[in-house]
């Protein structure tokens, strides 16, 4: 069964910086799945925020670029989100999703939600002014 559980998330003052992780189990070839982080704030969509690839191929969305770093450990399994010059309208809850392609090597980051099969439950970032 695969499952995924983010950490790291937590208040912050605008300016200040958080890393996310997001430990993967129960997945076959992690390493070559594509994985990606989304957010929803109260009242809004869900909206992508960054994404990876098999190759470490990274893509993002306009809100996180030269903000926000996304990376993958397959060592530990782990997917990260580095966030730095955090403002208030990056508040949201953060999930982190993975896509499965078994045995085959995922190409391409992938920023629609609908690739996504596994979506963690979530942790709370709150960035205050």
């Amino acid at each position: 069964q695969v499952q995924l559980v983010e950490s790291g998330g937590g208040s912050v003052q605008t300016g200040g910086s958080l890393r996310l992780s997001c430990l993967v189990s129960g997945m076959d070839y992690y390493s070559r799945n594509c994985m990606g982080w989304f957010r929803q704030a109260p009242g809004k969509e869900r909206e992508g925020v960054a994404y990876i690839d098999a190759f470490s191929t990274t893509k993002y969305a306009d809100s996180a670029k030269g903000r926000f770093t996304i990376s993958k450990d397959n060592a530990k399994n782990t997917l990260y989100l580095q966030m730095n010059s955090l403002k208030p309208e990056d508040t949201a809850m953060y999930y982190c999703a993975a896509r499965t392609t078994g045995a085959l090597v995922c190409r391409n980051p992938r920023p629609s939600p609908d690739d996504y099969a596994y979506w963690g439950q979530g942790t709370q970032v709150t960035v205050s002014s």
